[in-house]
This record gives structure tokens, C-alpha cells and sequence, in this order.
């Protein structure tokens, strides 16, 4: 009987030493970045694509790794169309290397999911975004709201303008600079929508290339001649021109009283992704309050309800936007592309 009872209590002290093991186990793994989506622990190398300034892409990977210390991000940054052509170029090759894609706009993520390229996930972060931003099959879901609209010089401009037909007027000729469509995914997206609309259309870009318009690679480079001085007004996304202006540049941004095309710099997981757990963390991550947060601290205008915009940019409930179907948008870009390409170079 002794013998029993000495067994007995062998196996229970045995037992409570593995239960205690297993939840200092558990506890240890969650501090080390426990993927919230799955049972995989979220660790390795996630290869990140994205056109974000170089700065602000730095910024994101730094709140995430705070979160998931155990993954190391690579980050490859160009323009969208760059980046894209790398994407494309790598599917030739057949080892498509990016795990997570965050570029300019929707209509460059309906491409990819045309050719398969993307994989689904429903993100449960994806509540506070509203429906319009969010694809229904859960393949890539909006990130912020960004307009574009006009950079002004204020010590060159006392007046600011309140319509884009200052960008054609006679007095603007050879003071006016713009992205190219042909470098930058928001220009290509505004040259879709803005030639589709009746009061726009071809007519609009012929007008301001008859007008000596200096067409640059990217955004970043409008900002810098505007607030440089050499030239009074620039077509740019709304979010470098309110950041110079808190800095001290002399630029303000007008959202014209017709209404502004708007982009969402939409984020998705790429087919085939070796990194799964980490690619879905990023994902929830920026789309997170805590990741919109950071964005609006970054000086974006976050498309999660219930955080706020930064200082001199509006709410997507307050804009005035220019859209176009996005299908059309997709099909007809290539086309929109060269067509442009053409007229700026007679």
C-alpha cells in the first residue's frame, strides 16, 4: 500500500511539472510573436514590395518588428510601375519573390489578382475599413486615403486656386510640373479617371502639355520644384504637400472645387508567399488601429473608422471624389499609358 501511494504521488508532482512546462512554453512563444491568425509562430524572412517613400516604409516595418521581433523584413522600394515590373519579372523567372505588396493604387492589385497572382485572406482588422476599400474576394484591402489635388507655391502664388483650370490658364504656361504616369501608380490612376470624365477627358492633359508642363518620375520630385521655387503649381498627392507645409515649406495643398481622384494604397499577400504567418501579421498589422495610428502620424489620412486625420487633410467623408469603374481602369491602362507617352513626346 505504501508502495501504491508513493507511486501515486510520483505521477501527480510528474504531471504538474508538464503542465507548468507547457504554459511557461506557451507564455514564451507568445512573447516572441505568436501569429493572432494562426497557430504558427511568426518568425523568418518576409520579403516586402512597395512604392512608400523610402522613410515611411522604414517607419511601418519598425512598428511591426515591435510586435514581431523575431521577423526580419526586407524591403525592396521603388515606383509602382517598377516595382510591378519586378513582380512581373520574377514570375518569368518563376520565383516570384515578394511576400507582401503595398502600392499606389486598385487598379494595379486588380491586375494581379486577374493573372492569379495574389492570395486571399480575410483579415479580421478589415471591420474598420469601409466595404468600398476592402476587395469582396479578400485579396487586397486599402491602407489610407490619398488624394491628389494642387501644390501651390505661397510666396510665388498670393492667391490659391480653387479649380484645376488654373493647371491650363495662360498665366501658369511653363509654371506647372506633374508625376509621370509612366513611373508613378497615382498618376497612372489619376490620368485613368480624370480622361474618363466629361469635363476632363484627353482634352484636359493636351491642355496642360500645350501649357510647357514639366512632367517629373515622381510625386517627390513635383514637391521639390514646387517648394523650390521653380515652379508655381504641381500635380501631387496630398499627403507630401501637407507634410512640407508642417515643416516649414512654402507650399500650401488646394483640393479643387471639382473633386479630387482618390487612392487607398491598397496592401496584399503574394501567391505562393514562403511566409504565410509573417505575410498575414503585416497585413493585420497595418490595418490595425494601432497601425493607422502610425500612419496618421506619418501624416496620411488613415481609412480606418474612428482614428483621426492629421492636421490639413481631410476625411474621405469630406472629399468631393473623382472615380471611375475599376475594371475599365485595369483594362484600358496599358493604353492610357502609351497614349500619354505619345502625346508628351510631340
Amino acid at each position: 500500500m505504501v508502495l501504491f501511494i508513493s507511486l501515486f504521488m510520483m505521477f501527480m508532482a510528474a504531471c504538474g511539472n508538464t503542465a507548468t512546462s507547457t504554459e511557461e512554453g506557451s507564455t514564451e512563444s507568445t512573447n516572441q510573436g505568436e501569429s493572432e491568425n494562426t497557430d504558427a509562430k511568426v518568425e523568418g524572412t518576409l520579403n516586402f514590395y512597395t512604392s512608400q517613400p523610402d522613410a515611411d516604409a522604414a517607419k511601418l516595418v519598425e512598428g511591426f518588428n515591435e510586435k514581431y521581433p523575431d521577423v526580419e523584413v526586407e524591403i525592396f522600394r521603388s515606383g509602382t510601375e517598377e516595382v510591378i515590373s519586378k513582380i512581373q519579372a520574377e514570375k518569368l523567372a518563376g520565383d516570384v519573390q515578394a511576400d507582401v505588396l503595398l502600392v499606389a493604387d486598385a487598379v494595379t492589385f486588380e491586375s494581379l489578382k486577374e493573372e492569379d497572382m495574389l492570395a486571399a485572406y480575410e483579415s479580421k482588422e478589415a471591420e474598420g475599413i469601409p466595404d468600398e476599400f476592402v476587395d469582396p474576394d479578400g485579396m487586397y484591402y486599402g491602407t489610407k486615403v490619398m488624394t491628389t489635388g494642387i501644390a501651390v507655391n505661397t510666396e510665388n502664388v498670393k492667391e490659391l486656386p480653387t479649380s484645376w483650370d488654373v493647371l491650363t490658364a495662360e498665366d501658369s504656361k511653363g509654371k506647372i510640373i506633374m508625376p509621370s504616369p509612366l513611373y508613378s501608380g497615382a498618376a497612372a490612376y489619376n490620368l485613368g479617371v480624370l480622361t474618363r470624365q466629361d469635363n476632363f477627358g484627353w482634352e484636359f492633359y493636351e491642355k496642360i502639355q500645350a501649357n510647357d508642363v514639366q512632367v517629373t518620375k515622381g510625386n517627390g520630385d513635383v514637391l521639390k520644384g514646387v517648394a523650390g521655387g521653380e515652379k508655381d503649381y504641381g500635380m501631387i498627392v496630398d499627403y507630401l504637400v501637407a507634410r512640407a507645409a508642417q515643416e516649414g515649406s512654402p507650399v500650401a495643398f488646394v483640393y479643387p472645387s471639382e473633386g479630387v481622384p482618390v487612392i487607398t494604397e491598397p496592401i496584399g499577400i503574394m501567391n505562393g508567399t514562403d511566409n504565410e504567418a509573417a505575410a498575414q501579421s503585416f497585413v493585420d498589422y497595418v490595418l490595425s488601429e494601432e497601425g493607422q495610428e502610425l500612419a496618421a502620424e506619418l501624416g496620411y489620412s488613415p481609412i480606418r473608422e474612428g482614428v483621426e486625420a492629421p492636421e490639413g487633410l481631410k476625411t474621405i467623408e469630406e472629399l468631393t471624389v473623382i472615380s471611375a469603374d475599376m475594371k475599365e481602369l485595369y483594362k484600358a491602362r496599358e493604353d492610357d499609358k502609351k497614349k500619354f507617352e505619345e502625346m508628351t513626346a510631340q
